[in-house]
C-alpha cells in the first residue's frame, strides 16, 4: 500500500506499539506510518478523552443523588441562535433506508448490494472487538475504498462481488469509553475510537474524498456536546494530515444516551462543519435511560416488549430530534427495526414484516428523513413505506406541525407490566448474546430479533433495576411478588438448565455459556451499577483470543 498526499510524520517519534498477535495481512494495515499517525492521535486527544470520561462519572454522581438531565443554561444562546449545519453532500442527501451490520467481508458485500441507500459498517455494537475482527474489518474498508472488495467462498464455490450501484458506506468506530488493548501508546492501551477512525481515515480518506463517497462516519454513545467538540477537533486534525479540504468528513451522531438528548442543538453546533444529522439510536437510548435514572424508583420500566417508540420518553425523544434537526437543516434519522425474516414460518414472518412496516410508517409520518433495518430482506419493506410518504430525498424543508415537546416528557417512563416471562427473556437473551460475543459474533439472531450489545445491555440493566427497586413481577400463575435476589437466582438457574438441555455438553462448553452467564449475573446483580457490560466482557475476550 502506498499512500500519497499525506503529511509525513517525523520518524524519531515513537510508533504506537502492537502488543496483540500479528497475523498475515495485518502489516498492510498496521504500517509504520499508520502506527505513527495512531500514536499522534492518541497523544493529541487521549488525555481530553479521559477527562471527558471523568466528567461522565461526575455527572452520573449528581444524577444518582437527585439531579436530573436538563437543558443547559450556559448554552441557551446556541439553542436560540439562528444557525445551520453546513450543506449536505450529494452522496448523503437521500438516506431513506440504511442497513447496518458488522464488518464481516461477505456481510459487507451483501449489505452494499442490498438496495439500501446507505450501509453502516459497524465496528461497535454489531461487532465483537477481537483484534482479528477489527483488523479484518479495516482490510475490508481498505479494499472497498480502493475498488477491490470481493470474496471467493471455496466451500460454496461462490464469488461475491459488488454491483455497479451500491449503497454509500458509513463507518461507525467504537465509543469514547472503549480502548484497544492490542495497541498501546506510551504503555497505555489507546482509545478504540481513535484506533478505528485513525486507521480508516489514514488509509482511505483521500481515495473516498476523490470519489466524493466519503469519508463518512456514525459517531456512537456521546453524552455531551464537549465530547462532540473533541470529535470535531479530531476531524480537523485528520483532514489536514491526509490532505483533504476542511469539512470533507461528514458524520451522523447517534443520540443514544439520555444526557445527549438534552444537548442535541449543541452537538450539531459543535460539529456543524462535519455533521449531516442525528439518529434515534433507540436500543442504547433505553439502556441509557435505565442507567442514568437507576437510583430513582419512579423511572422503573416494564418488560422491554412494552417499551415502544410510540409513547412516553421514546416518543418525545423522537419528536424532539426531528424538530431540532430540521431547524438546523440536518437529517433526522429514525432507528433500528430489530425484526428479521423468520424461515419456514409464514405466519411469524408476516407478523415480523408488519411490525417493521408499522414502525417505518410511524417514523416517516412523524417527519424522519430515513430509517434503519437489520436485515437485507427488510430493505424493500422500509423503502416502500418511505417512497410512498416521502417522494423527495428528505423532509428537512417540509412544513409540519408536531406537538410541542416539553422537557418533562423526555423523562416520562413507560407504564406496563413486569412479568416472569420478561425476566426469563432478559436472562436468556443476555446470556446467549454474551456467549456469541465472546466467540466473535456481535450481531446475533435470537427469538426472531437481531440482537446486539445494546439489547444485551437492556436485558441486564432491567434485571438490575427491578431487583434494586423491588419491582413487582407477575408470575406465570397470575400472582405478583417482588423480584428478589433469591427469586432471580432461581429463575436464572432454570434458564441455564434450559440452555444446557438445548445443546450437547461440548457445544455448551465451546460456546462459552458458563462464562457468559457469569458476566451477565455479575453485571445484573452487582451492588454498584457496571457502566457497560462490554468492559468486563472485553477483558475475557482478550483472554480467549
Amino acid at each position: 500500500m502506498t499512500d500519497t498526499g499525506k503529511q509525513t510524520l517525523p520518524r524519531h517519534r515513537v510508533l504506537a506499539k502492537v502488543v496483540g498477535e500479528l497475523k498475515p495481512g495485518y502489516a498492510d494495515i498496521l504500517t509504520p506510518d499508520a502506527l505513527l499517525f495512531l500514536a499522534d492521535l492518541e497523544r493529541r486527544f487521549g488525555r481530553q478523552r479521559r477527562n471527558l470520561l471523568e466528567d461522565r462519572e461526575d455527572r452520573q454522581d449528581r444524577f444518582d443523588y437527585g439531579e436530573f438531565p436538563t437543558f443547559l443554561p450556559e448554552t441557551a444562546h446556541i439553542r436560540s441562535g439562528m444557525w445551520e449545519v453546513d450543506p449536505i453532500p450529494a452522496a448523503l442527501r437521500d438516506r431513506r433506508v440504511e442497513l447496518t451490520g458488522p464488518v464481516d467481508r461477505k456481510m459487507m458485500i451483501n449489505a452494499l448490494n442490498s438496495g439500501a441507500k446507505m450501509f453502516m459498517a459497524d465496528f461497535e455494537d454489531a461487532s465483537a472487538p477481537s483484534f482479528d475482527n477489527m483488523i479484518q474489518g479495516q482490510i475490508n474498508m481498505y479494499d472497498y475504498a480502493h475498488g477491490n472488495l470481493s470474496l471467493h467462498d471455496e466451500a460454496k464455490g461462490k464469488d461475491y462481488t459488488l454491483n455497479d450501484k451500491t449503497a454509500t458506506m458509513l463507518v461507525r468506530p467504537r465509543g469514547w469509553h472503549l480502548t484497544e488493548a492490542n495497541v498501546t501508546v506510551d504503555g497505555r492501551p489507546m482509545s478504540a475510537s481513535l484506533f478505528d477512525f485513525g486507521l480508516h481515515i489514514f488509509h482511505n480518506g483521500t481515495e473516498l474524498a476523490e470519489k466524493e463517497t466519503g469519508p463518512f462516519y456514525y459517531i456512537p454513545k456521546l453524552e455531551s456536546h464537549l465530547e462532540a467538540r473533541l470529535w470535531n477537533d479530531v476531524f480537523n486534525f485528520a483532514q489536514t494530515f491526509v490532505g483533504i479540504p476542511h469539512g470533507t468528513i461528514k458524520s451522523t451522531v447517534l443520540i443514544e444516551t439520555l444526557p445527549a438528548a438534552f444537548e442535541m442543538d449543541e452537538i450539531l453546533y459543535e460539529l456543524r462543519s462535519h455533521i449531516t444529522g442525528l439518529n434515534c439510536g433507540r436500543w442504547d437510548y433505553i439502556f441509557s435511560y435505565i442507567k442514568t435514572l437507576r437510583n430513582h424508583k419512579d423511572f422503573v420500566l416494564p418488560d422491554r416488549a412494552e417499551v415502544g417508540m410510540d409513547k412516553a420518553f421514546l416518543r418525545a425523544y423522537s419528536l424532539k430530534l426531528i424538530e431540532t434537526c430540521h431547524r438546523r437543516r440536518a437529517h433526522a434519522m429514525g432507528g433500528m427495526a430489530a425484526q428479521i425474516p423468520v424461515k419456514n414460518d409464514e405466519e411469524a414472518n408476516a407478523i415480523a414484516f408488519a411490525k417493521v412496516r408499522a414502525d417505518k410508517e410511524r417514523e416517516v409520518l412523524a417527519g424522519h428523513d430515513g430509517t434503519w433495518v437489520a436485515h437485507p430482506a427488510l430493505v424493500p419493506v422500509a423503502m416502500e413505506v418511505f417512497d410512498e410518504h416521502m417522494p423527495l430525498p428528505h423532509q428537512i424543508l417540509r412544513k409540519q406541525v408536531n406537538p410541542h415537546v416539553p422537557e418533562s416528557s423526555l423523562l416520562s417512563p413507560h407504564k406496563g407490566n413486569i412479568t416472569e416471562a420478561g425476566v426469563r427473556t432478559n436472562i436468556s437473551v443476555g446470556i446467549i448474546y454474551i456467549a456469541a460475543w465472546l466467540t466473535g459474533r456481535g450481531a446475533v439472531p435470537i427469538h426472531n430479533l437481531m440482537e446486539d450489545a445494546a439489547t444485551a445491555e437492556i436485558s441486564r440493566s432491567q434485571i438490575w433495576q427491578w431487583i434494586r427497586h423491588g419491582a413487582k413481577v407477575e408470575l406465570e400463575d397470575g400472582s405478583k411478588t417482588k423480584l428478589t435476589s433469591t427469586l432471580f437466582d432461581q429463575i436464572f438457574a432454570e434458564e441455564i438448565e434450559k440452555l444446557e438441555d438445548e445443546m450437547t455438553a461440548s457445544q455448551y462448553r465451546k460456546g462459552q455459556y458458563d462464562l457468559a452467564a457469569e458476566i451477565f449475573k455479575k453485571t445484573a446483580t452487582s451492588v454498584d451499577f457496571v457502566d457497560f457490560l462490554t468492559l468486563p466482557a472485553y477483558q475475557q475476550l482478550l483472554k480467549l483470543s
